[in-house]
């Protein structure tokens, strides 16, 4: 089989690709086309329907986070294989080459829910965390020495590019060099290979307010190595992403309108408040320009449509069987699901006044936010040097002192960039660039698995 690298350029849409010349290349030597977006058109929910070629109310990835009923705890950025609900990519195509055996070897590389994927080579983010609440960047992978060896070549990876107020190119620029010497040297049949840095500047400022065309060059240059180490292999590149940015003006916090209407409660305590999952009527778990809106007693269910229906950038409330319509009934996904304006995010504070916000709503803290949090994107303006003030903070964690890295800002009205819903226009969705029998101008994101397995002579 000719070997494939599936490059997931995150936020690429047809209108940008006239910035990244060698990704127009490569659509040049095959065929290009839009994808209608899945809801909610965020990074896991997205990817596990590229992978699976199923929705998510099948296999169970209703965002980047939700409620664990089991535990009744928020968890986001879930690393486990075992959450998927359906056969990926990778697994499907290694069972069926055995079935006529072959071996299709894979390589993962930070695509989401790595741990424990059926693949031969993975590398992903995976901090280690101590005792005592330390944390020590690091990565992760399998063979287990292949991160090692990765950063012997390539310097450690640049964990504060990948996420957080210095989020940017640096974070491309190591992974793509990591997938060259990965095809280089291990030459595997499939490489997915996860690019982020689409994913940074468009959300700080919304696509009007940042230099789109210098920002997709810099992730058209990222690839270089990439793309050299794919044609001296002799492999295919494909071309996915998931969604494409949009300019938003104003931030919902539903969390906020469920406290003023008395049905979300808080516990009080050294650390600012936090939120109350088992006092709490109802809640929302956020994630961009959708929430979902667990509600303990569904006699509640009337009362929380009522509380949003007279909010501001709400533009539609689904409930019960009507979360069909977008393929979101599922046991994982809130009762109620809010759909945001197309101006409009949904933010997750739940404090009424910032000197009682929690410690984590300070610090880039991904874990422990019941939400997807964008403000973790910028220093707070309120500091005079912010980078010198992190700067002591790793100072004092370095000389042993328990420290909060606070450099994060409350104010959700910065963030001018955000996705989750449907492009209006087709130039806006993501992207998908193949190669072989053109599947039209237009191609729905669960059919990517089908071609990909066609590709490689496996459907």
């Amino acid at each position: 089989m000719q070997p494939i690298v599936l490059i997931n350029a995150v936020g690429l849409t047809p209108r940008l690709l006239a910035h990244a010349p060698r990704l127009k290349a490569v659509a040049e030597t095959g065929w290009q086309a839009d994808m209608p977006e899945v809801l909610p058109a965020v990074t896991c929910t997205a990817q596990v329907t590229l992978l699976t070629g199923l929705l998510p109310d099948k296999h169970g990835i209703v965002a980047n986070g939700w409620l664990y009923r089991g535990a009744n705890e928020v968890r986001f950025w879930q690393q486990s294989n075992r959450l998927i609900l359906g056969d990926p990519l990778y697994a499907t195509a290694r069972l069926r080459a055995k079935a006529r055996g072959q071996k299709c070897k894979v390589a993962k590389l930070f695509w989401w829910f790595n741990q424990g994927a059926a693949v031969d080579i993975s590398v992903t983010p995976k901090p280690h965390y101590g005792v005592d609440g330390n944390k020590v960047f690091g990565i992760a992978g399998t063979p287990i020495a292949l991160p090692v060896e990765l950063e012997r070549q390539l310097g450690p990876f640049p964990f504060p590019a990948f996420w957080g107020p210095m989020a940017g190119k640096p974070s491309t620029e190591w992974i793509a060099a990591a997938a060259a010497a990965v095809v280089k040297d291990h030459r595997p049949d499939l490489t997915l290979v996860y690019l982020p840095h689409l994913d940074y500047d468009p959300q700080r400022y919304g696509p009007s307010g940042c230099d789109m065309p210098a920002t997709v060059a810099e992730l058209d240059d990222a690839c270089a190595p990439l793309l050299d180490a794919a044609r001296v292999a002799g492999a295919q590149v494909w071309v996915v992403s998931e969604y494409g940015h949009c300019n938003v003006s104003r931030p919902i916090l539903p969390n906020r309108v469920l406290r003023l209407a008395g049905l979300l409660d808080v516990r009080t305590g050294p650390f600012g408040e936090q939120l109350d999952l088992f006092g709490s009527r109802a809640f929302a778990v956020c994630d961009h320009q959708l929430a979902h809106v667990y509600v303990q007693d569904l006699d509640d269910i009337p009362i929380v449509r009522e509380v949003f229906g007279n909010t501001s950038g709400v533009a539609r409330i689904l409930a019960d069987d009507e979360r069909e319509a977008i393929h979101l009934a599922h046991p994982r996904a809130g009762e109620v699901i809010l759909l945001s304006d197309p101006d409009a995010w949904f933010a997750y504070p739940f404090w009424l006044e910032d000197d009682l916000a929690p410690d984590y709503a300070r610090a880039v803290a991904i874990h422990h936010k019941p939400g997807f949090d964008p403000c973790e994107l910028f220093f707070d303006p309120a500091l005079w040097f912010p980078k010198l003030h992190a700067a002591r903070r790793v100072i004092q964690k370095k000389l042993g002192f328990r420290m909060t890295m606070d450099v994060v800002p409350l104010d959700p009205t910065i963030v001018r960039g955000s996705h989750g819903l449907a492009a209006a226009d087709p130039l806006d969705r993501p992207i998908l660039i193949g190669h072989g029998p053109n599947p039209g101008p237009s191609v729905p994101m669960t059919a990517v698995r089908d071609l990909i397995l066609g590709a490689l002579d496996l459907s």
